[in-house]
């Protein structure tokens, strides 16, 4: 007996008048989920929104290439392209999306894509870029006096290569004017979320991240410092033991001689191999933990700010509103008011 899938879930409302295409450019050595990760928030957003049997879909979405035949990408695996750039008109483009990889590095010496990119830039209504894809959009000189992100590795290289962006190495994706960018591999999905919600609504954007299993939503501006993360990257050390500490007791005095304590040593030693270890220092990643936890609360849960300052270790709500906005650009109030669960039922 074969098992039963259930249709995807039909947005209520009519699809828009007309429709939208997401091109995405790729090139040889392409990281590949920076090209199909977005790609299918839009065809299921697309699914969402078509009526069945109708021909018409919200989103198109096609992939260029500078030449012809199958693109290598990072892990190996081929991809086809749809159309060549000099065949495309971007006038044609509502959203054009640039990949990135590996393979940036000669895509990036390609005087005819960078020209193309340069030229498509003025004619389609928003142009966007993944991972170190952000390179070719600075190279076309896309991103000069802009805000603009990229892989968290290659953060403080792009501000050395291209002086005239301000880099924020902490965004998942940033938003200036009608030129995005977003950090690294999959939060080019994030980005892609996000362009949905701006099209339509956040009911559609939280449908099509239920059906991906990916959280709605990671904010443009929350960290890609994940102190989870960190913590199991040296999870069999004592410093990781210390780390996934921390994040199961944030309510408790976490300052440098508390923890250094904690360690068995002098508060001076631990304060250097920790910024050593983890490249930030211990109040940093305690003040990340906490924020971390606290934004997971309010996402999640209805209990009162003030509350949720106590529990994750803030003390008070204006600390908290302090720190969040510093961060995160936001109050507490607006962003649960943004993206707590409850908003999108």
């Amino acid at each position: 007996m074969g098992m039963h899938y259930p249709d995807l879930p039909q947005r209520i409302g009519a699809p828009a008048a007309t429709q939208r295409c997401v091109a995405m450019l790729c090139f040889p050595n392409a990281q590949i989920i920076d090209v199909t990760g977005p790609l299918s928030v839009f065809a299921t957003a697309s699914e969402m929104l078509t009526p069945t049997g109708s021909e018409k879909t919200a989103y198109s979405l096609t992939v260029l290439a500078t030449r012809n035949g199958q693109i290598a990408t990072s892990c190996g695996l081929q991809i086809v392209p749809d159309q060549l750039l000099g065949d495309s008109d971007p006038s044609d483009i509502d959203t054009l999306i640039v990949a990135g990889g590996q393979g940036v590095r000669d895509a990036i010496k390609d005087k005819t894509l960078i020209a193309w990119l340069r030229n498509a830039a003025s004619r389609v209504r928003r142009i966007a870029s993944v991972c170190t894809g952000a390179y070719l959009l600075a190279e076309a000189g896309l991103l000069d006096g802009r805000r603009a992100t990229t892989h968290w590795r290659y953060c403080d290289a792009l501000a050395q290569a291209y002086p005239a962006i301000d880099v924020e190495p902490d965004a998942i994706h940033v938003k200036d004017g009608n030129v995005y960018s977003s950090a690294g591999v999959t939060a080019g999905m994030d980005l892609a979320l996000a362009l949905v919600e701006e099209d339509y609504d956040r009911t559609l954007a939280l449908a099509v991240a239920r059906d991906k299993v990916m959280f709605l939503k990671r904010p443009g501006g929350q960290s890609q410092f994940s102190a989870a993360l960190a913590a199991q990257s040296d999870e069999e050390g004592a410093f990781g033991k210390l780390q996934q500490w921390i994040l199961d007791n944030l309510g408790a005095e976490l300052s440098v001689p508390a923890l250094a304590d904690h360690i068995a040593m002098s508060p001076r030693n631990f304060a250097r191999v920790f910024a050593q270890r983890t490249g930030m220092t211990p109040a940093k990643f305690v003040e990340a933990a906490r924020l971390e936890s606290s934004r997971r609360r309010l996402e999640d849960s209805a209990a009162p700010i003030e509350g949720i300052a106590h529990e994750c270790g803030f003390g008070n709500a204006e600390r908290l509103r302090k720190a969040f906005q510093r961060r995160f650009r936001i109050t507490p109030q607006d962003y649960r008011r943004r993206f707590h669960v409850s908003a999108a039922n």
